[in-house]
């Protein structure tokens, strides 16, 4: 008869070890769960979405749940290193592996193409072929500009031009819109969206940040169209940097946001009333953007900024809003050519802020850098 107290101690020592210290699809840390048929150690929340698989994954908790011997023993046979070596041994350069703080619909469609579809224990046509079509198609729905309707919509990816493209009807000969690749970013925002699928494609338009939201009932079919998206990236990066290593392009395939929320904000002259604005501050393009509401399709402005050697600085404001705003912690950012004052509603979401500016400002400018910064100025 198994020994729960020895049991229990083999493995509490398991997860202990290098590579099974960590969950094995989100990577956080001092995993509390297994899969017993699949030999390895989850954090609570994947070993949620593992109970969605009954079939192929069943769990356990590390502590409160009896194993037999022979599970155990699996266990110490199999564990993360050697199921990653079979589950993960064909993942193509572009997929974007989850972590921790990742939303559900990534991090349940990676368990899913692991364990259930297999994508990855071979070289797969079946499902890798389709991202590195000439053309990838999707029909998603999405946001109007002008109003909160959700609408379909087919949208095109084209390794040809390197180009996204939606078309409002299946016949429709002109597409709506085309997006250049060049500067295209796509992130799952589904608090902002209210979906659990929802997806955030921004790219440029006449120098301002144009945002598409858009959503699919399918995880499968928004995450696949996310990281087709990120596949053409990749195709188009290679060819614009030959020189460049994959490693050092894959960092480029994603831009995320530092910092997002609401902060009020001032004109030029800080003698006008302030307005509450939603910012946006990304750190791999130094740009932070304004908008009147997390769900605006263009930017009201952007900010960008530089580093402390040309003149840019952040510190916290100890003024008061006087001119129609009502929050007091306040922020202000020195650039070059303006003074910028921001009020936040907590201290905790000024320093907050405080630290993401200071982050931005640290961080070394790059060529691409300068060459945002030039095109600000010229367009101002």
């Amino acid at each position: 008869m198994a020994s729960l107290e020895r049991n229990n101690k083999i493995l509490l020592d398991l997860v202990r070890q290098p590579g099974n210290d960590v969950c094995a699809d989100c990577g956080a840390p001092e995993p509390s769960w297994a899969s017993y048929t699949l030999g390895v150690f989850l954090c609570l929340n994947c070993s949620g979405l593992h109970r969605n698989l009954p079939a192929i994954s069943r769990v356990k908790s590390l502590r409160l749940d009896f194993w037999e011997d022979s599970v155990v023993e699996f266990m110490q046979e199999r564990g993360n290193s050697a199921a990653k070596a079979i589950f993960e041994k064909c993942i193509p350069d572009f997929y974007y592996r989850p972590q921790e703080k990742d939303c559900v619909v990534l991090k349940d469609q990676w368990i899913r193409a692991k364990y259930e579809r297999r994508e990855f224990v071979v070289e797969s046509p079946k499902y890798q072929h389709a991202y590195n079509l000439d053309l990838f198609e999707a029909t998603l729905w999405k946001k109007g500009k002008d109003n909160k309707q959700f609408l379909k919509r087919i949208f095109q990816l084209s390794r040809k031009d390197f180009t996204l493209k939606y078309f409002i009807k299946e016949d429709s000969k002109v597409p709506k819109a085309v997006i250049a690749m060049k500067d295209l970013n796509a992130v799952f925002q589904p608090e902002k969206i209210a979906h659990h699928h929802g997806l955030q494609i921004s790219y440029l338009q006449e120098e301002r940040t144009r945002n598409l939201f858009v959503y699919h009932e399918s995880g499968q079919v928004i995450v696949s169209f996310f990281n087709a998206i990120r596949a053409t990236r990749l195709a188009y990066l290679q060819k614009k940097h030959p020189t460049l290593q994959t490693c050092d392009l894959i960092p480029k395939l994603t831009r995320y946001c530092l910092k997002e929320g609401y902060m009020e904000k001032t004109g030029p002259t800080q003698r006008e009333p302030f307005k509450k604005r939603w910012f946006t501050l990304c750190s791999m393009n130094r740009k932070l953007l304004y908008f009147k509401t997390p769900l605006d399709a263009t930017e009201l402005g952007a900010v960008f900024i530089g580093t402390e050697s040309h003149s840019y600085s952040v510190s916290e404001s100890s003024c008061r809003s006087s001119r129609g705003g009502c929050w007091h912690c306040g922020i202000t950012l020195q650039t070059p050519g303006r003074q910028f004052v921001f009020m936040c509603e907590q201290e905790q979401e000024r320093r907050e802020w405080l630290e993401a500016f200071t982050k931005v400002i640290a961080q070394p400018m790059t060529a691409e850098d300068y060459a945002y910064e030039a095109n600000m100025r010229r367009g101002k």
